[in-house]
């Protein structure tokens, strides 16, 4: 009797510590704490904050989805690659760290795209899972999926 009960909570553990879902809709994240700001907003201004797009899009970044949505026109010129992220993803928060302490090669611009609020965009591009990228055109067509990747390095060695 003990030896099922321990197998399922090994293999919960470790699907846990995967870090990403494979069902077709995500689980529920975690309760945040309370604050004055909505979770959503105060995530959107945070994430504004801290990736503004460089003055030199070529020179490769790491942008909000908000910032790209501003002037797409702005990086015509650069792979422009969607990250479907999480908060509550370890791997996604993995790759955000890296994304934020290493430099983005020079024509790679990384989207961030809140897994949780962009349904339509998640629809769009068939996007299931967290943690997945997402190649696109000016015009917004699709040229690459993936899961997977870690750092802008590894992004930019998936693009077409």
């Amino acid at each position: 009797m003990r030896r099922p009960v321990l197998l399922a909570a090994v293999t919960l553990a470790l699907g846990f510590l995967a870090g990403c879902a494979a069902a077709d809709e995500p689980a529920a994240p975690p309760a945040a704490a309370s604050s004055s700001v909505p979770q959503s907003e105060a995530s959107t201004e945070l994430t504004a904050k801290a990736h503004r797009p460089s003055v030199n899009a070529a020179a490769g970044s790491y942008i909000s989805l908000a910032d790209y949505q501003s002037d797409p026109r702005q990086f015509d010129e650069s792979d422009v690659v969607l990250f479907f992220h999480a908060p509550w993803c370890p791997t996604c928060q993995a790759a955000e760290q890296s994304l934020t302490s290493e430099p983005v090669p020079a024509g790679l611009t990384i989207v961030k795209v809140d897994f949780d609020s962009e349904l339509e965009l998640r629809r769009k591009y068939g996007v299931t899972v967290q943690h997945t990228f997402v190649q696109v055109t000016p015009d917004g067509r699709e040229l690459a999926t993936w899961s997977g990747s870690r750092s802008a390095t590894e992004i930019q060695a998936q693009t077409v």
